[in-house]
């Protein structure tokens, strides 16, 4: 796996990577493989890494920002951090909700046992968490959602959809029913961000097989299926 060969968008101080489910970005306590490992591949010409700006779970595909210079990591941190990013992002439940769409505001905070670790939940004392959704296709009792989060909390979108909607991601270790061999159905499949003089960044990940493996086909106007 080349993540040389996934790249989306490219200019001088940023780079977007189609990042592969497994795939942690902060190196697991294990040793086990990490972006670190590959971000040497990465850097294009420069002679520093390149650094992500944000996280995605180990197993969520798709869009993620690197920055290719300190600079402009502080301000796409800061975009982030003002919610002047936009986000989409695609996800297979296990159920089929009634409505064909609607906003989830629930605050989240995160619970911790000795016994099954940490998790998040929604709390009315938590972090404020709001997440846009809509419905695109249903395949027997699964439906292929399209999130908008306006938040980026930890497990957001899996603790939403959990909690907000009532049906878990499709494979989700943490949040779903078990019982699955696939990883957690959640994909970064868009990601826009706004710069002062340069044009937007703007980064679109093309569908994922692991979705088409149950059925799914692309959204009209999305990117083509990764081979």
């Amino acid at each position: 796996m080349l993540l040389s060969d996934r790249v989306l968008f490219l200019d001088g101080e940023a780079l977007v990577i189609d990042k592969p489910a497994g795939l942690p970005v902060d190196a697991p306590r294990d040793g086990s493989l990490s972006l670190e490992n590959h971000l040497d591949l990465l850097k294009f010409g420069f002679k520093r890494w390149p650094l992500p700006v944000h996280r995605l779970d180990r197993d969520t595909s798709g869009c993620l920002l690197l920055a290719r210079n300190p600079k402009a990591h502080g301000r796409f941190t800061r975009a982030f951090e003002s919610r002047e990013v936009e986000k989409q992002y695609l996800a297979i439940v296990d159920g089929v909700p009634d409505a064909d769409g609607g906003t989830i505001d629930l605050p989240l905070a995160k619970v911790s046992t000795a016994e099954t670790g940490w998790r998040m939940v929604g709390d009315p004392k938590g972090k404020p968490s709001v997440s846009h959704w809509e419905k695109l296709a249903v395949v027997g009792e699964r439906s292929l959602l399209r999130f908008r989060p306006e938040t980026g909390r930890t497990h957001q979108l899996r603790v939403h959809a959990l909690e907000g909607l009532g049906f878990p991601l499709v494979g989700d270790p943490v949040y779903g029913r078990g019982g699955t061999k696939t990883r957690t159905l959640l994909h970064a499949e868009r990601l826009v961000v706004k710069r002062d003089v340069k044009p937007s960044i703007i980064a679109e990940a093309p569908f994922p097989d692991a979705f088409v493996a149950l059925g799914f086909a692309a959204p009209e106007g999305a990117e083509p299926t990764r081979g």
